[in-house]
């Protein structure tokens, strides 16, 4: 085990959250009871807003980065967790108020930890993440319902190429649903029709403020912008269908009327991924290694080394990003 190992560290300068790469120790890390030798993480969002300080992300400094890790269990003072395990990390304030991924080993506390299935690798789980365990939370949570069907009607997805979306899209189409894919990326329609969209829509079209009724369209939702668009989306949604909203990359506001609600019994479902209890993870995972595919999983990931993290936080707010980045802790 080496002495020093590398970390992107989460540190206040003159204020303001600045991020950088650092050199720890094990003594440096938490006091919790799991050490974890860490060999893939993974991109999300959330980790761009954090890395590139365009988000107050980070609650308390200094923090490791890194929403997400892959992993063996090196020790364990718990009895639930032996050396060797595979193990998967989502969520639980990870680079909020928890020391995250970004780093080659890491302590955590037994109970967030989850068993890797064995239907993936540990650089699969990773290029699942959080983005894609949040999407089957919000197809978990659809089906819950009872009304979405696998009928004509079509299932949308806003933010269809980025991480939640492009495995919401997947795991939509395999599962027998219409997947209507909403992007502002022209260049990404390929890419989502070998998904398995079968319709696009610019999203210009969800983005300015419409009617609190519209013309219903969609049986069901998984909704990672918010705003503006969640609103549309509401109100075009169809008697008795479902929208699960997993995001804000368009804004935390929702100017919306109840009337979607209260006159067509539309419902919205909040997808809280940070927290989930065991119950609902496991269920997620049960999805994704019943009907994320293999070979598109590969085609939509990209893998890259911890150095180019501050470059891809970047991208990623921009937009630039496509599908899914796992992050090789041991390059």
């Amino acid at each position: 085990m080496a002495d020093h190992f590398r970390a992107l560290v989460i540190e206040e300068r003159d204020g303001k959250p600045v991020s950088g790469f650092k050199d720890l120790t094990l003594s440096d890390l938490p006091d919790h009871d799991v050490l974890v030798e860490v060999l893939f993480s993974t991109l999300n969002y959330k980790d761009g807003l954090a890395i590139s300080g365009k988000g107050r992300i980070a609650r308390r400094l200094p923090m490791v980065a890194g929403v997400d890790l892959a992993g063996l269990v090196v020790s364990s003072r718990s009895p639930d967790w032996k050396p060797g395990d595979k193990v998967v990390v989502n969520g639980w304030g990870m680079s909020e108020t928890e020391w995250g991924g970004y780093t080659r080993f890491q302590r955590l506390k037994p109970e967030w930890l989850t068993r890797l299935p064995d239907a993936f690798s540990l650089e699969q789980s990773m290029a699942i993440g959080t983005a894609g365990y949040t999407a089957a939370l919000a197809i978990d949570a659809l089906e819950r319902w009872g009304k979405i069907k696998t009928d004509d009607r079509e299932v949308l997805v806003t933010g269809a190429a980025g991480g939640v979306g492009s495995v919401a899209v997947a795991l939509l189409a395999r599962r027998g649903y219409r997947a209507t894919a909403s992007t502002g990326r022209p260049e990404t329609h390929d890419y989502l029709a070998t998904l398995g969209a079968t319709a696009i829509v610019d999203r210009a079209e969800l983005a300015v403020k419409g009617g609190a009724l519209q013309k219903e369209r969609w049986a069901g939702a998984i909704d990672s912008v918010g705003s503006t668009t969640l609103a549309n989306v509401l109100a075009q949604t169809v008697q008795s269908g479902a929208v699960a909203a997993c995001g804000l990359a368009g804004g935390a506001d929702l100017p919306a009327t109840v009337m979607p609600h209260i006159l067509r019994g539309v419902a919205l479902l909040g997808i809280n991924s940070v927290t989930a209890p065991h119950a609902e993870r496991d269920k997620a995972w049960a999805i994704l290694a019943e009907s994320l595919d293999r070979t598109l999983l590969a085609a939509l990931t990209a893998v890259e080394p911890l150095s180019n993290l501050p470059q891809l936080a970047e991208d990623i707010v921009a937009g630039k990003i496509r599908g899914r980045v796992v992050i090789d802790l041991t390059r």
